[in-house]
C-alpha cells in the first residue's frame, strides 16, 4: 500500500460546534463507545477537546486498550462500536470474519514502532535471546516478517505476548532482551538500547503496516451520520497537524492534550507524531487508501498470518471490511 505526500477546527468553527452539533437528532438518544490506544496521533486533540461529542452529537464513552488485539474482542463481543486497530489484528479479525467495516486509515507505520535491544548488535544474536511483544499486534507482525527477512525461524527465538506497560516494566527489570513495540514504550527503551529495525524497514522488505480505526456493521447501519461525523472531526485533526507540524510543540495545548492521554512526555510528543504520515481525508478514499490498496494490504497481511500459522484461513475477498463511503461522506460536509 502506497501513500503520497500531499484545519483541527478553527477557533470559530469549534464556538460554533459546542452550540450546535450538525446531528441534533440524535443527541438525545445515540450512545457511542469507542476503544482507543495510547497512541501519539492528532485525533487525541478533539478527544481531550470534546470535539467528537460536538459534531456526531452523541453521548461518547471513551475506553483506553493497550493493544489492537483487544479491541478486536471488545469490538466482537459488542462492547465497544469504534476502535483503534493496527493492520495484523484488523486482518485477523476480517478472516475471521467478524462485521467490522475500516473507515480510516491512520497511516503508513514508519519510525513509530521498532526492534529495541541490549546486547545484541546483528540479528543472528537474536537466537535463545528474549523478545517481547504483544501478539497478534502490527508490532508482532513485523518482527515475524523480519526474521523471515533475516533467515531466522520464530522458535530459534523466545518470543514473548506482552502489552506495551508489560514490557516497559520488564525491560526496567532486565527480564527481557529486547521489544518490539510502538511509542511512547518504545521511546523510552530506546535510551538504554539499540534499534535493531524499524517497521519503515520492515516495510522495505515486503511487511507494510498501518493504524486504523474501524467500526461495527451493526453501529455503522444504524447510525451513519455518527459515523460521518467522526471520520470528518478525525480527518480535520490531521489536516490541523499537517498544515502546521511545527506549532505543535512541546509548550503548545495541541502536545500538552495528545500527552495527558497518551502519557507521553510532551518534550517527545512532536518526534512521535513524525513516526507516521496522516492521510489527509481526501486521500482516504483514494485507490491508494480505503478506495483498493487497504484491503489489497489486509488480504497480504493475511496470508502471512496464514504462513505462521495465526489464523487458521484467508478470505478470496477483503473489500467488504473497508469503506471508502465514510470518508466521501465527511469531505463534504464543512462546519
Amino acid at each position: 500500500m502506497t501513500i503520497h505526500r500531499r484545519t483541527l477546527l478553527a477557533a470559530g468553527a469549534a464556538l460554533l460546534l459546542a452550540s450546535q452539533a450538525p446531528f441534533p437528532a440524535l443527541a438525545a438518544e445515540t450512545t457511542l463507545t469507542i476503544g482507543y490506544q495510547p497512541i501519539v496521533e492528532p485525533s487525541r486533540v478533539p478527544q481531550a477537546d470534546g470535539t467528537y461529542e460536538k459534531v456526531t452529537g452523541a453521548k461518547i464513552t471513551w475506553q483506553k486498550f493497550d493493544g489492537g488485539a483487544d479491541v478486536i474482542a471488545a469490538l466482537a463481543s459488542g462492547s465497544i462500536d469504534i476502535g483503534y486497530v493496527g493492520s495484523s489484528p484488523l486482518a485477523a479479525a476480517a478472516s475471521r470474519q467478524l462485521p467490522l467495516e475500516t473507515i480510516f486509515v491512520v497511516g503508513l507505520i514508519s519510525e513509530a514502532e521498532a526492534l529495541a535491544v541490549k546486547g545484541i548488535d546483528k540479528p543472528e544474536q537474536l537466537a535463545g535471546k528474549k523478545i517481547a511483544t504483544p501478539f497478534v499486534s502490527t508490532a508482532h507482525y513485523s518482527l515475524l516478517t523480519a526474521l523471515k527477512h533475516w533467515n531466522i525461524d520464530p522458535k530459534a527465538v523466545e518470543i514473548l505476548n506482552l502489552r506495551p506497560p508489560e514490557i516497559a516494566a520488564a525491560w526496567q527489570r532486565g527480564d527481557i532482551d529486547g521489544a518490539y513495540v510502538w511509542d511512547p514504550v518504545l521511546s523510552e527503551i530506546k535510551k538504554t538500547a539499540t534499534v535493531l529495525a524499524t517497521s519503515s524497514d520492515v516495510a522495505k522488505w515486503g511487511g507494510p503496516t498501518f493504524d486504523a480505526w474501524i467500526v461495527s456493521k451493526k453501529f455503522a447501519e444504524a447510525h451513519p451520520d455518527v459515523v460521518t461525523g467522526f471520520v470528518k472531526v478525525t480527518g480535520d485533526a490531521y489536516a490541523d497537524y499537517r498544515a502546521k507540524p511545527e506549532s505543535w510543540n512541546a509548550a503548545s495545548p495541541e502536545v500538552e492534550k495528545i500527552a495527558r492521554l497518551t502519557g507521553a512526555k510532551p518534550e517527545d510528543v512532536p518526534n512521535l507524531l513524525k513516526g507516521y504520515y496522516f492521510p489527509s481525508l481526501e486521500e482516504q478514499a483514494g485507490a491508494d487508501l480505503l478506495g483498493g490498496a487497504t484491503a489489497k494490504a489486509i488480504a497480504e497481511t493475511s496470508a502471512f498470518l496464514l504462513d505462521q500459522g495465526k489464523i487458521p484461513a484467508v478470505l478470496p475477498d477483503y473489500t467488504p471490511y473497508v469503506s471508502a463511503r465514510w470518508a466521501q461522506e465527511a469531505a463534504k460536509l464543512s462546519f
